[in-house]
């Protein structure tokens, strides 16, 4: 998949939501207009089984796993998975896979590997699993992936690369070294709120878990930020930069100035600006109108 149609995406966590809410909360979106929705693999439900359940709520909205931790499942495992998804929702499940990091490996009681040829051997693993099932479903295959190490080894395996926490600059390069057949999906946080003080509060709080992690920071030294940028929870420069706050308007100007530079695929965080789990369905009506 090339530089098409622009999309919208939201990233969401649905293990916070009651089962009974998310066939719902599926057709919600699906009806504001939003094309893919993102599912976390963390500790809670079964990301596959979640996806299956949200596709057969809806008839257009694409549901991908972002991202589904090669550490927990097998090759042939997830490829048996996600063809089957592909099969039963007439394409619209796409396969994103990543590495997570080594502290959630070694949660799951795995050795940590490296990132660059685990992926690399994964992927090639699930594209070549052979699995009885019928037809010929199509198996879409993203990745996460920030690193130039990364991006050259799997750019010619998958349809698509996904990349988080970064900035347009990033999504500038990131298209440069991939180039323009494969599908770019930037997932950018986003606080519909004027006040700066609020707005970066909230910012940092949503941000705590990644600021401490020495990858990002090397993926951010690279955009130019130093070790006093991820000092205190984030020097202002820092959270502006990761955190596309402001009214609908300034919200999507930032939106477009990642997709000029190359994203296929915006995929929202609807932060909540009174703090709480839920979605902020307000913004994504806001930014899809």
């Amino acid at each position: 998949m090339g530089q098409g149609k622009s999309l919208t995406g939201m990233m969401f966590n649905t293990d916070r939501m009651p089962g009974d809410s998310l066939k719902d909360f599926a057709e919600r979106i699906e009806s504001i207009g939003i094309d893919t929705l993102w599912l976390p693999e963390l500790f809670g439900r079964e990301p596959f089984a979640t996806a299956a359940h949200l596709l057969s709520s809806t008839t257009r909205l694409r549901v991908g796993t972002g991202i589904a931790n090669v550490y927990a499942r097998d090759a042939t495992a997830a490829a048996a998975g996600a063809r089957t998804l592909s099969e039963f929702s007439s394409g619209r499940f796409v396969l994103g896979l990543g590495v997570s990091n080594s502290g959630l490996a070694q949660a799951r009681g795995h050795d940590w590997e490296p990132p660059v040829q685990k992926l690399g051997e994964y992927v090639k693993a699930v594209r070549s699993a052979e699995l009885s099932i019928p037809g010929d479903s199509k198996l879409e295959i993203h990745v996460a992936a920030h690193g130039p190490k990364m991006l050259t080894a799997l750019g010619d395996l998958v349809d698509g690369v996904s990349t988080f926490l970064q900035t347009p600059s990033h999504t500038a390069e990131t298209r440069k070294r991939i180039g323009p057949n494969v599908a770019l999906n930037v997932t950018q946080m986003c606080l519909l709120t004027d006040d700066p003080t609020e707005a970066r509060r909230l910012a940092r709080r949503a941000l705590a878990f990644y600021i401490g992690l020495d990858y990002y920071h090397r993926a951010w030294r690279k955009l130019g930020f130093t070790e006093d940028d991820f000092a205190d929870g984030g020097s202002d420069r820092l959270i502006d930069a990761l955190v596309a706050w402001g009214d609908p308007e300034t919200i999507s100007l930032r939106l477009s100035e990642h997709r000029d530079v190359g994203a296929t695929e915006m995929v929202i965080i609807p932060l909540n600006p009174a703090g709480g789990a839920e979605p902020h369905l307000q913004l994504l009506e806001a930014l899809t109108k």
